[in-house]
Order: C-alpha cells, then sequence, then structure tokens
C-alpha cells in the first residue's frame, strides 16, 4: 500500500511529493522542489522519521522550480534525478532559468541520472509507477500513473480546471491537449490528479468541466 504526502515549497508553491510502501519502506520524491534550508530540513526529518529508503528521484519536467531540491537529494542520499530525456535541455539550462527570475543561486545544470520514456514503470515495494510521456508544457512532461491505487501525478501538465501554460521555452498548447487527452483522460474517472500546484481533482471531474479539454 502507497502513501503519498505532498510539500507545497519554495517561492512558487510546488508541490513535492513522496510516494512511499509502508511495508518495505521504500520511496520515491516526484518533484522536489526543496529551496530554502528549512524546506530541506523538512523532507529529510519526513524520510528519517518515517524510516524510509529514497530509491528514487523522479521529475515530471525540469523546470526549475522542480528541480530546486535535486542536488541536496543527490548529496544527501546518493540519488540522481530521474526524467524524460526530452527534457535534459532544460536540465542543463537550470542557471539560466533561475536568472530569468531573478534566483542566482543556481550555479550549475542538472543532470539526468536515468532517461525515462513513455511506457517505463517504477517500482515502490510491490506497486508500480507507470510513464506516461505528456509533452507540451516542456517536451519531456511525463505523468507517473499508479493502476493499483487510481492516483495519477501529472507535474504542471493537468491542474484542476485548468492546463499548464505552454508559453515556456519547448511549450505548444496543441501538442499538450492532444497529449492529456490521449495520456491522461483515458485512465478511469475516479482516477485521482495530483498536479504540480494546486488542490488536486479526479479525471472524471476534468473530462466534464475542464474548459481547455
Amino acid at each position: 500500500m502507497l502513501k503519498i504526502t505532498r510539500f507545497v515549497l519554495n517561492p512558487f508553491q510546488e508541490n513535492t511529493y513522496i510516494v512511499y510502501d509502508e511495508q518495505s519502506k521504500d520511496a520515491v520524491i516526484v518533484d522536489p522542489g526543496m529551496y530554502y534550508d528549512e524546506e530541506n530540513k523538512a523532507v529529510e526529518s519526513f524520510i528519517s522519521d518515517n524510516g524510509l529508503r529514497l530509491t528514487a528521484v523522479i521529475n515530471t519536467h525540469m523546470h526549475l522550480d522542480h528541480c530546486f531540491g535535486a542536488k541536496f537529494l543527490h548529496d544527501k542520499y546518493g540519488v540522481g534525478v530521474s526524467a524524460h530525456a526530452s527534457d535534459a535541455p532544460l536540465g542543463q539550462s537550470l542557471p539560466e532559468q533561475c536568472r530569468r527570475f531573478g534566483i542566482n543561486n543556481c550555479k550549475e545544470g542538472l543532470d539526468i541520472a536515468r532517461p525515462l520514456t513513455d511506457g517505463d514503470t517504477i517500482g515502490i515495494g510491490d506497486s508500480v509507477l507507470n510513464v506516461i510521456h505528456i509533452p507540451g508544457h516542456s517536451p519531456g512532461g511525463i505523468a507517473l500513473y499508479c493502476p493499483q491505487q487510481k492516483f495519477v501525478i501529472v507535474g504542471d501538465s493537468l491542474f484542476k480546471g485548468s492546463i499548464g501554460r505552454t508559453d515556456l521555452e519547448g511549450g505548444n498548447q496543441e501538442v499538450l491537449v492532444r497529449a492529456i487527452r490521449k495520456g491522461l483522460l483515458t485512465l478511469p474517472d475516479d482516477t485521482v490528479v495530483l498536479s504540480g500546484h494546486g488542490e488536486s481533482t479526479t479525471i472524471g471531474q476534468e473530462r466534464m468541466s475542464n474548459p481547455f479539454l
């Protein structure tokens, strides 16, 4: 049985998720957005207090607000980032992304240690997360779907009543809408959608009422 804990982090109010198996204590962190020291300490304490073993750090995409904590996790736990290879240039441009937002403490680009592609699976204890490629917000955007427990972590591709912005480098609204319809709206209606910002929703709710879809 997987449990999910959400941390709302950094100046962008980004959602970082820790997904872990209660029995094996295997854990993955999705979109490590820790920016401040106290945010790093909060995540570290949660891992320690629950006796978790970090097995993967997964980025749904490589925009700055989802990457701030990756170096801390690598230095602390020796775990590199897993992400779609198409977002590798975004990872390398992390210092430039930060400068655009007036953030000056990003000194290095971020490499992808494990390239992911559509159809890959990531094991957490006895459960799996299925990788679904959802380009459009970024070229390498992915979602992580757990069929056993009917939840999907979608990054910034889909929100409650909205979709991800497409005016950033590599964005394309037509591509994003098509990818959401093909890769997400085909999931069961009661699938819980966990987005990169804001509150959760369901596939059924977005299929019925999202004005962008």
